[in-house]
């Protein structure tokens, strides 16, 4: 049997866009000034506001300054860089668990990806650069509009479906979204598709029928491969800080999540959301994403991102 295949390693120029991109650039406690100080209670407390500002979260605030006290201890800072690398390699250590690239295992066919969230959060355009990225790598790629209540979703997903030179199994407006995707894992079956992605509806306004709705898809989805969905991706949008967190929880308790993208970086989000993220829940970190183009999502890296939350490093 061959080796699995997982998703490649981050381009080098994707880092720079990320550092960036990231709180405008701007880092983790880099409005601070550390040399000539100790790290006492009132310095404690300026780099935990700022970690909360940046949507941290305060579970995770609490171990990043942990791990400062302890690599920094009551000696004086003699320059402003002892603080931040100290503040990068505590980032490292809470991110590295969580970065695991996606794995398209050789022996399932076809391997299910089923990407949920709500709307808004940048599902159908995570599929469409997921698509390309898969395609990319010599895998076939099928999609499937499980969002039938949007129609707008639908077409949108066509419209990734053309861009990247793949098939899009799609139904009327409004069937059942779990009969699109079992028709969509029988198609792909009997094609010999690598891997079918599917999209989910996210109506936030009737939470216990979407997450219903989802329960089903998933079960309806064991009928054909009862391991299937293999991947259950959640899609969350960087700018809803905590709200993000929150999210992650309530569809973890439903669909048991395998993997999480952070998207829209570049669009007010602060990055600090991945680390709670990270605190609360032991869910892989597969993507991140800071715009709209192909280029602009990547395989998730523990040290880049660190790096890049503290506005340091080379990309």
């Amino acid at each position: 049997m061959s080796e699995p295949v997982a998703t490649k390693k981050p381009r080098r120029g994707f880092f720079k866009r990320l550092r960036e991109r990231i709180n405008s650039g701007r880092g983790l406690g880099l409005s601070l000034r550390f040399a000539g100080r100790k790290l006492d209670a009132e310095l404690a407390e300026e780099l935990e506001t700022e970690l909360l500002a940046a949507d941290v979260g305060l579970e995770a605030t609490d171990r990043i300054l942990e791990a400062l006290r302890k690599k920094l201890g009551g000696r004086a800072i003699e320059k402003d860089e002892m603080v931040t690398d100290a503040m990068r390699d505590a980032l490292v250590e809470l991110l590295r668990p969580r970065a695991r690239p996606l794995v398209i295992p050789p022996d399932i066919r076809p391997f299910v990806i089923l990407v949920v969230g709500v709307n808004g959060s940048g599902k159908t355009t995570t599929i469409g650069k997921l698509a390309r990225l898969l395609r990319d790598e010599g895998h076939s790629v099928m999609l499937a509009a499980g969002d039938t209540y949007r129609a707008a979703a639908t077409e949108q997903l066509q419209a990734w479906g053309e861009r990247n030179d793949v098939p899009v199994v799609a139904q009327h407006p409004g069937a059942d979204p779990a009969a699109v995707i079992y028709d969509a894992i029988a198609a792909a079956r009997a094609r010999n598709i690598d891997v079918l992605i599917a999209d989910t509806a996210g109506r936030l306004q009737n939470k216990a029928g979407l997450m219903a709705e989802l329960e089903k898809v998933v079960r309806v989805a064991a009928r054909l491969d009862e391991q299937a969905p293999h991947e259950r991706m959640l899609v969350l949008d960087a700018s809803l800080g905590q709200n993000a967190v929150n999210q992650a929880l309530e569809f973890n308790d439903v669909v048991k999540l395998t993997g999480i993208t952070m998207t829209k970086l570049d669009g007010g989000g602060k990055g600090g959301v991945l680390l709670s993220l990270a605190e609360r829940l032991d869910v892989p970190f597969r993507f991140v994403g800071v715009g709209e183009g192909i280029e602009d999502m990547d395989v998730f890296d523990a040290e880049q991102f660190a790096a890049a939350l503290v506005g340091n490093g080379q990309g």
